[in-house]
């Protein structure tokens, strides 16, 4: 299922020529296709779009029946500054404003001194038109950051929302954005999905975005557009900054997240803004605009000054960041947990020794019932090389190994791994360590790889086939994923206990795996959960890298068991589930590769 679940909850609660002619012309679709071949991917945006199409016109109705019953009706400012855009897509953009069918808004345009001699008057015949457009002409070019503040003085709305002078909004952007200021009147940040709009109509690359997600926005600014914000809120961290022009909006956000709390923060999981791709645009090519990568790199650097963390910033590919936070050396306890299966045990054991440039760290084999003689003459050589192991008797329970290996040890932070799992990057446990070190985070997975260079695991998303799945499961590793997710650093619900690092004091608060209720399935994601329950975020970085063979030692699990845990993880975690946060309901829970949902 999808945004369709979004529109029958909307009203209860919030996740987080003429102008109307032009504008439908611009996004029109054509007819519904026939549908996706069962277990196929559906990738067809265009048909998405189309079978949207119903339920946009559906809520319209409804919104203009309960527009006069609206508790709050703020007026929302648009702010769209002005350099020399094409006039067609400049006159769509306003258009797209005068089209709304929410009232009480005002549009804001600062002109940066267009040197187009058509642009003034076609502004001035808007603001003449129309008392709630208004024009301010610069004396002098500034760049947008400049352009965007002349255009925030114009502003007396209780809201900003933030617009390209080429771009457009679809006609109940801002009755959505109304609606959610209704639901939570303390909001200071809404941002929506949007897609791309080419010079034909055409709509494509939709961004259905992850909600609130502190460490995505550190390697990326998947905020984007549509960008909503208090107006007091920008006035009071000085509107937009100079010197940092292509990355104007990211400094925003950063800024404006420093000083608010976490819940005042709202996504609406629709496609609320369309961004033109044409030529010169940033929507069609990054590189169009190369001083952004340097702006976007300032600006992250200052965040990390403001907010006093020592960290420093690794280009990843053309656009993107992957901070590196300065920490000291923590000791850590490696927990592998293993019964025989010497063939793996002993790769696994002998990839962290001669493959880990993390220097204080200890192997602790938990050894339970192993019978072959092979394997206990191999963890004795083991003990000699520096390893520890304990025994650990008893039926197999996989949370219980894990606790009481953990209980016995001192070290500040315990490292989960499991035995069919082999290192492939030397600073593995360094990239572990310096998320889990970090106060605000919990569990800290890595990126795992099937032996087949295809993606087994790079975080989990609650939902995908039942309780929840590994993103990106068989993508090649050469491949970025939705949105550049694998590779970048960022939150996600849960991480895998194939390789978990964690703070020792966070698992003792949580109280570690929870024996009882998830033995040998899920106890990983259980546990994640009930970290996010104590405010600790759970982190995905694809720095750290291993190959695991995923289940090799024990094979699949059809025990009644099993089937208790998933019976204890639906009732538990039924909310979570049902909406991922860090997921879109957009996407299909049918699939790990973050394609479509259908229908939507």
């Amino acid at each position: 299922m999808g945004i369709s679940r979004f529109f029958n909850f909307l009203g209860r609660r919030d996740s987080n020529g003429g102008a109307s002619t032009k504008v439908e012309e611009a996004i029109a679709t054509p007819d519904i296709e026939a549908e996706p071949t069962p277990g196929q991917p559906y990738r067809d945006y265009t048909d998405f779009c189309r079978r949207m199409e119903p339920l946009v016109s559906e809520y319209c109705r409804n919104f203009s029946h309960r527009l006069p019953e609206l508790k709050r009706r703020p007026l929302i400012s648009v702010i769209l500054p002005v350099y020399n855009p094409e006039p067609k897509w400049l006159e769509a953009a306003i258009e797209s404003v005068i089209d709304q069918i929410y009232p009480d808004w005002e549009l804001c345009i600062a002109d940066d001194c267009s040197t187009d001699t058509s642009i003034r008057p076609l502004l001035e015949s808007y603001s003449e038109r129309y008392s709630n457009i208004h024009a301010v002409f610069r004396e002098r070019n500034g760049h947008i950051s400049e352009a965007s503040n002349s255009a925030l003085k114009l502003a007396s709305g209780e809201y900003v929302a933030l617009l390209d002078h080429d771009d457009c909004i679809p006609k109940h952007a801002l009755a959505r954005i109304a609606d959610c200021i209704n639901q939570r009147p303390d909001t200071d940040i809404i941002y929506t999905d949007e897609d791309k709009i080419d010079e034909y109509g055409a709509r494509s690359q939709p961004h259905f975005k992850s909600d609130w997600n502190p460490d995505l926005l550190l390697g990326q600014n998947y905020i984007s557009h549509f960008g909503v914000y208090r107006l007091s809120a920008i006035k009071d961290i000085g509107g937009f900054r100079a010197g940092y022009e292509g990355a104007q909006d990211w400094d925003l956000v950063l800024r404006l997240s420093a000083q608010i709390s976490p819940d005042r923060i709202r996504h609406i999981p629709e496609v609320l803004y369309h961004w033109r791709s044409i030529s010169g645009s940033t929507a069609r090519d990054i590189g169009e605009k190369s001083y952004a990568h340097e702006a976007a790199r300032k600006a992250l650097e200052d965040y990390f000054q403001h907010q006093n963390v020592d960290a420093s910033l690794e280009p990843v590919d053309r656009f993107y960041w992957r901070p590196v936070y300065g920490h000291s050396t923590p000791s850590v306890a490696i927990i592998i947990p293993t019964r025989d299966r010497l063939d793996l045990v002993k790769t696994c054991i002998e990839s962290v020794l001669t493959n880990t440039d993390y220097s204080n760290f200890r192997v602790v084999v938990a050894d339970n019932d192993s019978i072959e003689e092979e394997t206990l003459q191999y963890l004795d050589y083991a003990k000699k090389e520096g390893v520890d192991a304990m025994q650990i008797p008893g039926e197999f329970n996989f949370s219980r190994i894990n606790n009481l290996a953990i209980a016995s040890r001192n070290e500040e932070i315990v490292c989960l791994l499991n035995n069919d799992t082999r290192v492939i990057n030397r600073s593995w446990l360094n990239e572990l360590v310096m998320h889990a070190a970090r106060s605000s985070v919990g569990p800290v997975g890595g990126k795992l790889l099937f032996p087949h260079d295809h993606v087994q695991h790079a975080g989990i998303v609650l939902g995908i086939g039942g309780i929840g799945s590994e993103a990106f499961k068989f993508i090649h590793k050469s491949d970025d994923g939705y949105i550049h997710r694998a590779f970048l650093v960022g939150n996600y619900s849960a991480v895998t206990g194939a390789c978990l690092a964690v703070r020792k004091s966070v698992w003792n608060e949580v109280g570690g795996f929870d024996e009882k209720n998830t033995p040998n399935a899920y106890s990983d994601v259980d546990f994640c959960l009930r970290c996010s329950e104590k405010g600790y975020r759970s982190v995905f970085t694809p720095f750290a890298q291993l190959v695991h063979e995923q289940s090799a030692s024990r094979g699949p699990d059809n025990s009644p068991e099993f089937k208790t845990a998933i019976s204890y993880m639906q009732n538990r975690w039924k909310e979570a589930i049902a909406r991922d946060p860090y997921y879109n309901p957009n996407l299909s829970l049918e699939r790990e590769d973050f394609t479509l949902a259908f229908p939507p």
